[in-house]
């Protein structure tokens, strides 16, 4: 069959017009590489959130975007690895959960493929970032940090349990920074309530019912937990030993309060995460990390599980319930 050179002309041209629906037909999804110092399971909630921040940021998993998930649970020795991982599968976005840990292992491991972090830390005295409104570099994130809420646990530790005359403050050495800072925060907050301080550190599950076995032999009167994420693995352990021990608690996660434990209080889990995922939509979009100011959180929930208070023996004051914004019967 002969071809005219009209035909010719326009058999190519159909050709080449083809040619970008079909280049961009075979482009791949772009791929977000999540770090967790947590475990999948204790991720959930957290997850589901980042996913509705990239879905107002028009991207879903599965569809438009791919996410290659890493988790250490609880071993923060594994995170270097972890990280180095996603850098070798080529994602084009790292999003780090579960602290300062998660961040610093995923800025040592890259400095030009993007990150987006969530911690409880100062990302800034801790070296994450330059200042919170220019990050710099290729990292920006969301923050929980605030100077009133190292103080604030302490306080309704001692409004719920006046008569005890020494706070324990339980930390995880592995996560050293966190844990400085928190016994730091904590430190000021005792000279201005008045109970001694005792400091108890904890980083496999056997420590933790060690340390609460200290608590009797401290005279401890009441217990905070710190912020940890390899705590935030041992909820319904934690739970138990407060009520084996009859000991008043505080936690950093509304997760402790849903399983036993006394009260908890801590930033907004649903908006933090939520940021996170629309900062990750943002960067895919083509925005740069050091042009997104570091968000940090204001909002705050305090919430109370009576339950416990009434396996403790605890009345709850009336002024913290009225403040309450969950209280679980």
């Amino acid at each position: 069959m002969r071809i005219c050179g009209r035909e010719f002309l326009s058999l190519v041209g159909g050709a080449v017009a083809a040619w970008p629906l079909a280049a961009h037909a075979q482009q791949p999804m772009p791929v977000i590489g999540y770090l967790s110092s947590r475990s999948a399971e204790r991720d959930m909630p957290y997850l589901a959130a980042i996913r509705q921040g990239l879905n107002e940021a028009g991207y879903a998993e599965g569809k438009n975007v791919a996410i290659e998930y890493r988790w250490a649970d609880g071993q923060y020795n594994r995170l270097p690895a972890l990280a180095d991982d996603l850098v070798r599968q080529l994602v084009v976005v790292i999003v780090t959960s579960g602290g300062i840990t998660s961040a610093s292992a995923a800025k040592a491991a890259t400095a030009t493929i993007p990150i987006v972090f969530l911690t409880g830390g100062d990302p800034v005295t801790s070296g994450l970032v330059a200042s919170l409104n220019r990050p710099g570099a290729n990292i920006t994130g969301v923050s929980t940090f605030n100077a009133e809420l190292g103080s604030k646990a302490p306080q309704l530790l001692h409004e719920m349990v006046p008569k005890a005359t020494t706070i324990a403050l339980l930390v995880n050495p592995k996560n050293s920074s966190t844990a400085e800072r928190q016994l730091a925060d904590l430190q000021v907050a005792a000279r201005v309530i008045g109970p001694e301080l005792v400091v108890l550190r904890a980083s496999t599950e056997r420590e933790i019912d060690n340390a609460f076995a200290n608590l009797v032999q401290q005279r401890a009167g009441a217990l905070l937990i710190g912020t940890d994420a390899f705590f935030t693995t041992r909820f319904a352990q934690f739970a138990a030993l407060a009520v084996q021990y009859a000991v008043p608690a505080t936690y950093a996660s509304r997760q402790y309060a849903k399983v036993g434990g006394l009260v908890s209080y801590a930033p907004n889990e649903t908006d933090s995460n939520r940021q996170v995922g629309i900062y990750a939509g943002r960067i895919l979009k083509g925005e740069k990390p050091a042009d997104l100011p570091v968000v940090q959180v204001t909002r705050f929930e305090l919430v109370i599980n009576l339950k416990s208070a009434k396996a403790l023996g605890l009345e709850i004051p009336p002024n913290l319930l009225a403040l309450a914004d969950e209280v679980i019967e």
